[in-house]
């Protein structure tokens, strides 16, 4: 397994995922959104693995101005302002390989073991 969590210290479902993945002694890599954005190619991957772009968008993410914009972005481009608006993005996206989730989801993460 190769496990990335993307997400913010501030996040309390991060916090909850990196709990459950050193509860079962699992390696995994933490990438701080704050710090390194997700690439286009990691959005790209995410996207495809949870059913697309608007799977990932926050609706309750704080930066209320940045939501409105990604919800009335034309799907064309939609990928571009989500990189640019990485505050919007769900958390924790999880990734094993071609696998993801976003948001604190243990159900799947176990079929992973």
């Amino acid at each position: 397994m190769n496990i990335q969590i993307f997400g913010t210290k501030k996040s309390s479902d991060t916090r909850k995922a990196e709990r459950w993945f050193k509860e079962r002694r699992i390696k995994f890599q933490y990438i701080d959104l704050r710090e390194k954005e997700i690439s286009k190619g990691e959005l790209r991957s995410v996207a495809q693995a949870v059913g697309g772009l608007e799977a990932l968008i926050d609706d309750a993410a704080k930066d209320a101005y940045a939501v409105a914009l990604v919800r009335h972005t034309p799907a064309g481009m939609l990928e571009g302002v989500l990189l640019e608006n990485q505050q919007v993005l769900r958390q924790p996206i999880v990734r094993n390989g071609r696998q993801a989730t976003v948001g604190y989801a243990p159900d799947v993460w176990k079929t992973w073991e």
